[in-house]
């Protein structure tokens, strides 16, 4: 099975919190399968976490360079002033999207829905899938306890991962990712109801993560480490 770092799951999979509290406190987003249990209760902050974009037509995204080294015909294009925060994020997307995969993945980033399901279902290998992502009652509630109210295995052991950009339009960063799925329905404190993809990788060590498995008891790589998935994600899956 494939092995991730924690901090790739921290940078790339932008899980169910702020950035704050990735900073404040990392292992705490962090659980195992057991877990994820009937009347299992799990302090969770389910907040948006990039600004929303829609997705373009394919053959208008097809005529606009999406490169680096295009960025200033880019920003002209969009009519984006270079010195702004939204050309900075910009920047910073492409850059992400420039990165080779890791080890035993495939990515791309897609500009359309039409690339979206295109990637996934080619890596797949099958045009019979379904989309995923998790679901807030109210849309943002502010960090309180959630209790489980169901538990459903997603089919298949290899699945397709979309992460919302920072963009002038819709983009999403995919990747094909060996990880158990599930799909979890909960009950906040306030009566707010969500539906929360969980995701669960074999986990590695990285010098920023050792309080995870700390908090976990577990030994690196030894059991798949979960975490929740943000509404800006979307994972594609086998519809079995």
């Amino acid at each position: 099975m494939l092995v991730v770092l924690i901090s790739d799951v921290l940078a790339n999979e932008k899980n169910a919190a702020t950035e704050s509290q990735v900073q404040e406190d990392p292992a705490a987003l962090f659980f195992l399968e057991k877990d994820l249990r009937v009347g299992a209760k799990m302090t969770l902050d389910f907040t948006p976490t990039t600004s929303s974009a829609t997705f373009l037509p394919r053959k208008v995204t097809d005529s606009i360079p999406f490169s680096s080294a295009n960025l200033v015909a880019i920003l002209s294009r969009l009519s984006i002033d270079p010195n702004s925060k939204k050309a900075q994020d910009m920047k910073n997307t492409l850059q992400e999207c420039e990165k080779p995969a890791i080890d035993g993945q495939t990515k791309r980033c897609a500009t359309s829905l039409e690339s979206m399901v295109e990637f996934s279902t080619s890596s797949l290998g099958t045009r019979n899938v379904r989309a995923l992502s998790t679901t807030v009652e109210k849309g943002s509630t502010p960090k309180q306890q959630y209790t489980i109210t169901s538990v459903q295995k997603v089919a298949g052991q290899t699945l397709v991962a979309c992460h919302a950009e920072r963009y002038a339009y819709a983009v999403f960063l995919c990747h094909t990712t060996d990880a158990r799925g599930y799909m979890v329905s909960m009950v906040g404190k306030d009566g707010t109801k969500a539906t929360a993809v969980a995701a669960g990788h074999i986990a590695d060590f990285a010098a920023d993560s050792p309080k995870v498995f700390e908090k976990l008891k577990v030994k690196p790589g030894s059991v798949p480490v979960f975490h929740f998935l943000t509404q800006n994600d979307i994972v594609w899956a086998p519809n079995k």
